[in-house]
């Protein structure tokens, strides 16, 4: 299996044929197959994936500057927050007040 590593600049071909740099979020899931991308924060299979032609290294950043670096660090931060949060809530009947129960029950 291809695997991506977190952080490393690819270059991302939609189903259309598009070819869009990105860069990666998440490293490759080893259950699903799947790479987490920056792109529309898609997860996508390594298959549509190849390393960008400017990537020197193993652990190449997009970008140079630290700046840029935390900005990326709170991309992730905010994903891996709204992967972790609850995804359907458990909705609660509202009742305008205890009478209005018992007048039901009658």
């Amino acid at each position: 299996m291809k695997r991506f590593d977190e952080n490393v600049s690819v270059v991302y071909t939609d189903t259309e044929g598009r070819q869009i740099d990105t860069f990666v979020i998440f490293a490759t899931d080893e259950e699903t197959g799947l790479t987490r991308i920056n792109h529309e924060n898609l997860s996508v299979p390594a298959e549509s994936l190849r390393l960008h032609a400017k990537t020197v290294g193993k652990y190449h950043l997009p970008i140079a500057d630290a700046f840029s670096f935390e900005i990326i660090r709170k991309l992730r931060d905010k994903y891996a927050e709204l992967d972790a949060r609850v995804k359907q809530e458990i909705l609660k009947p509202e009742l305008s007040s205890p009478l209005t129960l018992l007048a039901r029950a009658s």
